[in-house]
């Protein structure tokens, strides 16, 4: 079955069939469709061509057509009609072609100017006539309106949904969806202990990076799901720890729409997702899940974050307490101009207000010594903090035993569960036919692996076993007088030398009977030290550990 628009010198060039399908989805659903535009090959073997100038460009399967960027198959088909190699081109509808007129018509302009032909499942078109062209051009134009109509409805169910909270997106661990739909909480008991201590270490230490730190110490890993969406234990990050503290899930919130496209500054590279502030949430609907934490505390969890970055240009932070000799680093702002001031070490400790002079090149605002006004702040706080010494110090000993009860309970549930995975890798290995090598040496080296990773974690919590595991709260007889005693020193201690600002260590002064009595850290004043940006214990140098000497008050 010929045509009249077929001659001789499209017949001496090739046929080319181009097949493509959106999704890789509809690639493995929708064969029906793949097996029609296969057949077109034989379309072209019946308007003369013969079998050797057919060609198959099937490489764009799987990729959409509403761009040509990532269509390599789309690209080499304009390519050889550019250099004349293609006399027709055969697809199902234009459609698959292009649904975009910035693509399909330079596709045009090539084929008129080349003399190619396009054929679809309705006819044969010449796009260098008037006709063909205007046929071909609307045919583009309802093909690039389908496109965004489908988009539109598809987009409009997707928003009904979701602003009911219905559309079912991937939970993060410690939540499930059961088969009718409904969304609860893990039966997992170590999961659901793990989160809540997750977010009570957060909101007692402050920071993501502390949160990591006890949790890596203690040998604490992380429930996370995998990009399959199953459960894996694994070992905490700062990410991971940030991913869970800001996701709203866990304070029983659906949200959609907590990114969104940023455009590429790349020509041909895919937009990045790009986070949006928990203002700029799409669609957020609270009490849909069960929840870990109430949204009172997660709104206090996200502010501590933010504070926690120290971008005082950009959101006005004041970023997390840092080491170093100035008491009122990172909260001190200048009196003239407003802005934060920073601190400066050499020559002494200095703030030093200096914005104007870094963004406009004037003259510093000010520079003021840092030693006399933390003097007074260091009076202001031993003044305050005197009549609530006995207080506070049993408060804070019930906090650390509460805190120490609490990551003990989840190393012993971490081992319950990799004693259980050792005792399933057993089980598996002794059902196995003892013939078959390949799966048995493969099952022997789980279960090995097992028992190792629950040696490992059994040793380190005998390690920090003591015998005396039940330590009262409150602060013994004994220990009340010391701190009453003490407690008249503080001023004494505060200004001693040898103290550290470091909250890693603990401070060794000598008590009044000549020993080491523990006492919290401030930096050390050894010149050797601070040379050299060190951060040595007051035992270093006792041990002589250290080459410098500590220097006299």
């Amino acid at each position: 079955m010929g045509s009249e628009l077929v001659k001789p010198d499209h017949l001496d060039r090739k046929a080319v069939v181009y097949v493509r399908q959106s999704t890789p989805h509809q690639v493995i659903a929708n064969q029906e469709s793949l097996k029609l535009q296969y057949a077109l090959s034989q379309r072209a073997r019946d308007l003369g061509w013969r079998e050797a100038d057919i060609d198959v460009i099937d490489s764009d399967l799987g990729q959409s057509g509403a761009a040509a960027a990532h269509r390599r198959g789309f690209k080499d088909l304009v390519a050889r009609v550019t250099l004349g190699e293609v006399g027709l081109i055969l697809s199902m509808d234009v459609t698959r072609l292009a649904r975009n007129c910035s693509d399909w018509y330079p596709l045009l302009d090539v084929c008129g100017h080349r003399g190619c032909l396009i054929a679809d499942r309705d006819g044969i078109y010449d796009p260098g006539t008037p006709n063909g062209r205007l046929l071909l051009g609307l045919k583009g134009t309802i093909s690039e309106l389908e496109l965004h109509t489908i988009r539109s409805r598809m987009t409009t169910g997707l928003i009904a949904k979701a602003e009911r909270g219905d559309l079912a997106l991937q939970l993060p661990a410690g939540l499930v969806r059961d088969p009718s739909g409904v969304v609860t909480k893990d039966p997992n008991i170590e999961v659901q202990e793990r989160l809540l201590l997750l977010f009570e270490t957060f909101l007692k230490v402050r920071t993501a990076a502390h949160v990591m730190r006890t949790f890596t110490s203690r040998g604490l890993a992380l429930p996370r799901r995998d990009r399959h969406g199953d459960l894996r234990w694994q070992p905490a990050t700062v990410s991971a720890v940030t991913a869970m503290l800001k996701n709203p899930a866990y304070a029983g919130a659906f949200v959609y729409g907590r990114t969104w496209q940023k455009p590429s500054q790349i020509p041909g590279q895919r937009p990045q997702k790009s986070p949006r502030r928990g203002t700029d949430w799409r669609i957020v609907v609270r009490d849909k899940y069960p929840t870990y934490i109430d949204w009172e505390t997660f709104e206090k969890i996200q502010a501590m974050l933010r504070d926690n970055r120290a971008e005082y240009q950009h959101i006005k932070s004041r970023g997390i307490p840092r080491d170093g000799a100035a008491l009122l680093h990172g909260i001190t702002y200048c009196g003239e101009c407003g802005h934060k001031m920073t601190v400066r070490y050499k020559g002494g400790s200095q703030y030093v207000c200096n914005h104007l002079k870094i963004q406009r090149g004037a003259p510093e605002c000010q520079n003021l010594r840092a030693a006399p006004i933390d003097a007074q702040v260091a009076a202001a706080f031993l003044e305050a903090v005197a009549p609530a010494e006995i207080d506070a110090l049993s408060k804070a000993r019930k906090a650390h035993l509460q805190s120490e009860r609490a990551l003990r309970h989840a190393e012993e549930q971490q081992i319950e569960r990799l004693r259980y995975q050792a005792t399933l890798a057993e089980r598996q290995f002794n059902r196995a036919d003892p013939d078959n090598r390949l799966v048995t040496g493969e099952l022997e080296r789980r279960w090995e692996a097992a028992l190792l990773e629950l040696r490992r974690a059994e040793e380190a919590l005998a390690q920090r076993m003591v015998p005396n595991a039940k330590e009262p709260l409150g602060v013994p007889q004994d220990l009340r007088a010391k701190v009453i005693a003490l407690g008249n020193r503080l001023p004494v201690l505060w200004e001693n030398p040898a103290t550290r600002r470091s909250s890693q260590g603990t401070l060794a002064l000598p008590d009044r009977e000549g020993g080491d009595a523990p006492l919290r850290s401030r930096q050390s004043r050894c010149a050797h030290c601070m040379a050299r940006r060190l951060n040595y214990r007051a035992d270093d140098h006792a041990a002589g550990q250290c080459r410098g000497r500590v220097a006299a008050a």
